[in-house]
């Protein structure tokens, strides 16, 4: 999606996360049961960062993950947001648990 076409950003330590539905098929034909149709992903990429978190002597702190990451989350963390009939995660960096490299 256009960066420009993104009609949200996320305030103080937020960040904003479009969900990647996985496949239930693996590349070998292998169909993958999940325990429950309708479980929300735990993959995504990283749309748009609020403006961080501060220390205590009001310095703003980086965050250790960039806009176009793929990360991966926990699952119920994140809070669901829909805008122009996308959904999108908002979650605190604290709940992403790996970016995924390659």
């Amino acid at each position: 999606m256009a960066k420009s076409a993104i009609k949200l950003k996320p305030v103080g330590e937020f960040i904003l996360v479009e969900a990647v539905e996985e496949d239930s098929v693996t590349a070998s034909g292998l169909i993958i049961q999940t325990s429950g149709k309708g479980e929300r992903p735990q993959k995504g990429t990283i749309i748009a960062l609020g403006s961080g978190k501060k220390d205590d002597a009001g310095k703003p702190i980086a965050f250790s993950v960039s806009e176009g990451d793929v990360v991966l989350f926990k699952r119920y963390a994140p809070e669901e947001v829909e805008m122009d009939g996308h959904k999108y995660l908002l979650m605190r960096e604290a709940d992403i648990l790996a970016v995924v490299l390659g």
